[in-house]
């Protein structure tokens, strides 16, 4: 008989690929779902899209256990979100793992309004809310292509400090919330070992890459405004509200969460950088 798989909803994307590629390193059966079904690695390929009803059914054949990662810039994820959960759990799967964020409580708005549900639905579960990724910095996100563009990190955050966690972390974490034998039946705010700033992380960038990076600090309405031009205006409005918590302290904190689940201490900024933007010198 077939080993029942994981599904993980979001496999090509920060969090996802690399929980993907985790479990199958550690033998497990991997549905890996994308709105393309894009190859991964080891893993089944499976269309999914949360828009798409039609492709939520042959995803979740065969799965027991879920990793949910909810679609991107939707103000209102519950709404597709909430529906799909109840058909999982009807197609039998038992544990869900999903994908939240430090800055939004059980019951908050936008993905808060799954995570309240979540323990309702599933016998088995966790929220993951990680702290703002390390890979922002690094990757695709508007942060990164500011630094590659002009060397200039913007936020409305001020002076306020973040305990910014590696996505490569954040999957370690997830793997382990998916396959031990005891679900963590939680949420878990996931940080790195230290809380900074935006000028404290302007100034790592510096040293690592050896050219100049800046933190240009902007009001929210500012930030608000640019990332309308990327993202649905109301969302842009969340986004921007998150850095204005950031100014007031919201984020200054850091947890043991990555230690006690992994065994190991999270990975520091730095760490991070060099690894990957060393080549960037």
């Amino acid at each position: 008989m077939t080993a029942p798989a994981v599904l993980v909803v979001g496999a090509t994307g920060t969090t996802g690929s690399r929980t993907a590629a985790r479990l199958t390193a550690e033998s497990h059966r991997v549905k890996a779902a994308s709105r393309r079904a894009a190859p991964v690695a080891g893993a089944e390929p499976v269309r999914f899209d949360w828009y798409d009803t039609a492709t939520h059914a042959p995803a979740l054949e065969g799965v027991d256990r879920v990793y949910l990662v909810p679609p991107v810039g939707d103000p209102d994820p519950a709404a597709v979100m909430l529906p799909f959960l109840r058909q999982a759990r009807a197609a039998g799967v038992r544990r869900a793992v999903l994908l939240s964020s430090s800055a939004v409580p059980s019951g908050g708005p936008a993905v808060g309004l799954v995570h309240q549900a979540l323990p309702g639905l599933f016998p088995e579960w966790a929220v993951l809310r990680p702290s703002w990724f390390m890979q922002n910095f690094t990757g695709d996100h508007l942060h990164a292509r500011g630094i590659r563009e002009d060397g200039t990190v913007r936020s409305a955050t001020g002076s306020g400090r973040v305990g910014f966690v590696d996505a490569d972390d954040i999957a370690e974490v997830a793997v382990r919330a998916l396959t031990d034998d005891r679900a963590p039946d939680t949420d878990l705010v996931l940080t790195g070992p230290e809380a900074l700033s935006y000028d404290d992380v302007a100034a790592v960038l510096t040293e690592v890459t050896g050219r100049p990076v800046v933190h240009h600090r902007l009001t929210q309405t500012q930030l608000r405004d640019r990332l309308a031009a990327e993202v649905p205006a109301e969302f842009a409005g969340i986004l921007a509200g998150m850095d204005g918590a950031i100014a007031q302290g919201a984020e200054d904190r850091v947890t043991d969460t990555v230690q006690r689940l992994t065994g190991r201490p999270p990975h520091s900024f730095r760490t991070v950088a060099e690894r990957e933007l060393s080549s960037a010198r």
